[in-house]
């Protein structure tokens, strides 16, 4: 039977020099962060647990001090195995210094791996990595020299003649995971978090591999007090129950408990103010033009979330808006919520969800552009010494019918303004996006040629589409001169057969009637 006991008394008796640990967690959200800032203590007071392997799928950070960062000490850990790393600059740090070796691999491989652990089978089979910096022919996901000497964590193999990636099982020693109420018995329910992740599929990895379980908690409560339908841990998985400080049991960074962000309430959400003219409504305009009836959506962070603004503007109804943290429906949240939805209409484990997304259920998805190149290579990862990683960008471009990657076309200063229908570029941007070929290929314009995906990239001035030729210009926006302004600011000549006007209501002041 699961025991009560404090972080401290946790970390000492389920956690040992050198384990495998596995972490759940999806940015803020239902990360245990009072048991990560105990185990950091832990070290600091005692040189204990140390050499600790870290295994997660989404990235768990504040871009700060919390979640994964307080593991962020030299020799608290040798090797940490993640899916996205932006929001851990501590553990960037150290991988960058190369005092762990460390690894970045699709949060949804490493997703769908717990189930795989948790089974005894050998690893997971699949394509999602094939022909990008994952690919052990490319990176192998190796992230520094620490890494390549420790050795390939990803494998190609042959099935049927068809080339797939294998992800091979890595045991687990111990699982830290977050749930709202644990009962005496140790039963976990997850009512008040707005995702699930992988609580599930890590507990069962740990506890068939002889592992222990240490669960967070709010309240703990009577045996039997809990609905059962609402169990998502069971109490035969439990090892040790901590009940938290509220200051350390946030739903999400911004928000201590929202009702609406666990589908527990629906709340009136309120009308989007429309965005005002700017390279960011140009663009989202532009790619709501894209969108079919009834689309199954994925949004990434940043400049595609100005597309559901538009959405809300036209008043276009039938989208669907999906996460890869496993909502479904509803109004994804940004900033400080990021990783949650409002109103969702269901929350599965991710590790479903990106069943569906590799199995191709996704009609469009509209990502970050911050790279690409002359093969239609896209990076998002990795940029010098900035360690972003992945996340679910791999999983997402890879499988979905139709991928618009959109974004300005230069970044670092760029000026422009709407004046009488026209685009005027008031100030170009310091650095070019569109080069020769990208630092590190997060989505393989080859691979997407293989499995006729229909791609674009979109900016404020010209549209892209990749073709079996290569990059073909096919639109360029009202008052853009296509050499002065797009061909002087690439590294290489684009394809050119029928170049466009972009629609002029882009441009225009007003909703365009889509």
């Amino acid at each position: 039977m699961a025991k009560v006991m404090t972080a401290q008394e946790a970390v000492r008796t389920c956690i040992k020099d050198g384990d495998t640990v596995a972490f759940n967690g999806f940015v803020c959200a239902v990360h245990a962060e009072e048991i990560s800032k105990s185990i950091q203590d832990e070290f600091l007071a005692n040189n204990s647990p140390k050499n600790l392997t870290v295994l997660y799928a989404a990235g768990q950070g504040d871009s700060g001090e919390r979640q994964l960062n307080h593991l962020a000490e030299e020799g608290l850990c040798s090797c940490v195995i993640g899916g996205h790393w932006g929001l851990e600059p501590r553990m960037q740090k150290l991988a960058l210094e190369n005092k762990v070796a460390a690894y970045n691999l699709p949060q949804g491989a490493i997703s769908q791996l717990f189930r795989e652990i948790a089974a005894k089978r050998p690893g997971l089979i699949t394509h999602v990595g094939l022909k990008t910096f994952v690919d052990p022919r490319l990176e192998g996901g190796k992230i520094n020299d620490k890494a390549r000497e420790r050795g390939d964590v990803v494998k190609v193999i042959e099935i049927d003649g068809k080339e797939k990636l294998f992800y091979p099982s890595i045991p687990i020693n111990a699982a830290v995971l977050r749930a709202t109420f644990a009962d005496t018995q140790g039963n976990c329910t997850l009512e008040h978090e707005g995702t699930l992740a992988d609580v599930l599929p890590i507990a069962q990895a740990a506890k068939t591999n002889g592992g222990t379980v240490i669960v967070e908690v709010e309240k703990v409560v009577e045996y039997g007090s809990l609905d059962a339908r609402l169990i998502h841990i069971p109490g035969i998985y439990v090892d040790a129950i901590v009940v938290a400080k509220p200051e350390n049991h946030l739903q999400t960074k911004a928000t201590a408990y929202n009702p609406a962000f666990s589908g527990e309430k629906r709340v009136p959400v309120d009308s989007v103010e429309p965005l005002a003219m700017s390279n960011r409504k140009i663009i989202a305009r532009r790619c709501a033009m894209e969108l079919i009836p009834n689309a199954v959506v994925n949004l990434g962070i940043g400049m595609p979330e100005g597309v559901a603004s538009i959405v809300a503007e036209e008043g276009i109804s039938g989208m669907v808006l999906t996460t890869e943290s496993g909502t479904i429906g509803g109004v994804p949240a940004g900033g400080g919520d990021f990783g949650v939805t409002t109103n969702p209409d269901a929350i599965l484990h991710q590790s479903f969800q990106f069943d569906f997304y590799d199995g191709g259920g996704l009609d469009i998805a509209f990502l970050g552009l911050a790279e690409a190149d002359e093969k239609g290579n896209v990076n998002v990862s990795r940029f010098g010494p900035k360690i972003a990683g992945c996340g679910g960008f791999i999983n997402i471009t890879q499988n979905t019918k139709k991928v618009i990657f959109c974004g300005t076309f230069t970044a670092g200063g760029l000026k422009q303004s709407v004046k009488g229908g026209k685009l005027v570029i008031d100030a170009e941007g310091s650095s070019k996006k569109f080069l020769k070929a990208v630092e590190q290929v997060t989505f393989s314009g080859s691979y997407a040629q293989e499995m006729k995906q229909d791609i674009l990239y979109v900016t404020e001035r010209a549209v892209f589409k990749l073709t079996p030729e290569g990059v073909e210009l096919i639109e360029v926006a009202p008052g853009i001169d296509v050499e002065k302004d797009v061909l002087a600011y690439m590294d290489f000549k684009p394809i050119m057969k029928n170049v466009k006007e972009m629609d002029a209501r882009i441009f225009q002041d007003g909703t365009m009637g889509l």
